[in-house]
């Protein structure tokens, strides 16, 4: 190989190709039928875009020719559940080199979401998720929408150690490494279960302001199983992840904060519940994150223990 050879520029990657991941239950049709116009109005599109109905059947869903890929299950799996679905068939396709995930009742606002989406994942190889902004239709970012401790600033944008179920985007390459959603959580605490396993291979966060899903200002709570799912995945979550130091401190902070938050008295029925479960039932494998993993999130302003 002659010097010449050997120092000429590779040639230029192609951008990464984009598919589109969407879950519902088949009772916000007005809403889904939205979410599709705004993703058609993109001026980047994608090459895929499945729509899983999970636990119910589907209407018709105009637009998207040749893109739309619509799956109905006869159960429904949980959010994570039938994520994973949707993933499975994007790989099966195997023209997609990055998955973008929306909330049913979302809807794009920008025309330029999915090229700003494509040029950050093609400007670094270690990105592996891409958080959106959430805010309602007033602009409105709720506290807990915003992936940091101690910042009310919703446009700061930044590396960060957690990401929005509501709106993101996955490196498929990522996936590969790291696995899918947890689909025994159900419903609560998947993102951060998926979000530390990234971190522990080596994988970027990205909280992305001007990426923007628009999204009803709601609570978690309004779920009838928000309590006791939220305690036993939590408890799930640091039996699966963290290092055996780390889980009694994790656990017995979010206890503390659990404690002076919550109002009700029902709610908290459901969550000792809940935290008995998560103690009692199967976890799913454990692997815990390497201790360089602790102080790369400490180093990001959040250790894995709050």
């Amino acid at each position: 190989m002659s010097e010449r050879d050997r120092t000429a520029p590779s040639a230029p990657q192609p951008p990464p190709r984009l598919g589109v991941a969407v879950v519902t239950m088949g009772n916000r049709p007005r809403e889904v039928d939205a979410l599709l116009a705004s993703v058609a109005a993109q001026d980047v599109p994608p090459a895929r875009v499945v729509i899983v109905g999970n636990g119910s059947p589907l209407p018709e869903f105009p637009g998207l020719p040749g893109k739309l890929t619509v799956i109905e299950l006869d159960e429904n799996l949980g959010c994570p559940g039938g994520r994973n679905v949707a993933l499975r068939r994007l790989r099966e396709f195997g023209d997609v080199d990055v998955v973008i995930e929306l909330d049913d009742d979302g809807l794009l606002v920008d025309e330029d979401v999915f090229r700003g989406v494509r040029d950050l994942f093609a400007s670094d190889p270690r990105l592996g998720i891409v958080g959106f902004r959430i805010a309602d239709e007033h602009g409105e970012t709720q506290r807990r929408h915003v992936p940091r401790l101690r910042s009310k600033d919703p446009m700061r944008r930044g590396l960060v150690t957690a990401f929005l179920g509501g709106g993101h985007a996955f490196s498929t390459r990522m996936l590969a490494e790291t696995g899918d959603w947890p689909a025994d959580f159900f419903f609560t605490h998947e993102e951060t279960d998926l979000a530390w396993r990234a971190l522990d291979a080596d994988w970027k966060i990205l909280y992305e302001p001007t990426l923007l899903l628009q999204h009803p200002k709601t609570s978690p709570a309004r779920h009838a199983v928000y309590f006791r799912m939220t305690a036993r995945n939590r408890v799930w979550l640091a039996r699966r992840r963290l290092p055996l130091p780390l889980i009694p401190v994790y656990l017995a902070i979010w206890t503390a904060l659990t404690l002076a938050r919550t109002r009700s008295l029902g709610g908290l029925r459901a969550w000792a519940a809940g935290f008995l479960e998560g103690l009692r039932t199967p976890c799913g494998e454990r692997r815990p994150m390497r201790w360089r993993t602790v102080a790369r999130m400490t180093r990001l302003g959040r250790p894995p223990l709050i």
